[in-house]
């Protein structure tokens, strides 16, 4: 696992994922956080199953935020080869991203 450079936008980036699979808690498996580049980032590996084993914690996650002090302003997040910003072209994925930003603007933690 690699060690953890900014806390705080990790949890920040995991709360993303469970705000998107509708989970109130997930297994985290590997978290890359990058503060000092812009943007600002978080890259992880989770499940959604809470007895999941290492090698089944495979789902891969990636947030770009605005910031990398608090607020931090989701800017961009990527499941898999799917990304959802303000700015993407197919609407689904744009409604997607407001609804996360919302939950995220609501309730930072």
């Amino acid at each position: 696992m690699a060690f953890a450079q900014s806390p705080a936008l990790e949890k920040a980036c995991t709360k993303v994922a469970r705000d998107f699979n509708l989970a109130s808690t997930i297994t985290l498996g590997t978290v890359q956080s990058f503060p000092e580049l812009s943007p600002p980032g978080v890259r992880l590996t989770y499940s959604t199953d809470r007895n999941a084993k290492p090698e089944e914690i495979d789902d891969q996650l990636e947030c770009e935020f605005d910031s990398n002090t608090a607020p931090f302003g989701l800017k961009r997040f990527c499941l898999e080869r799917t990304c959802y910003s303000a700015d993407s072209k197919d609407p689904a994925e744009r409604r997607r991203f407001e609804e996360i930003r919302l939950l995220m603007e609501r309730s930072p933690s």
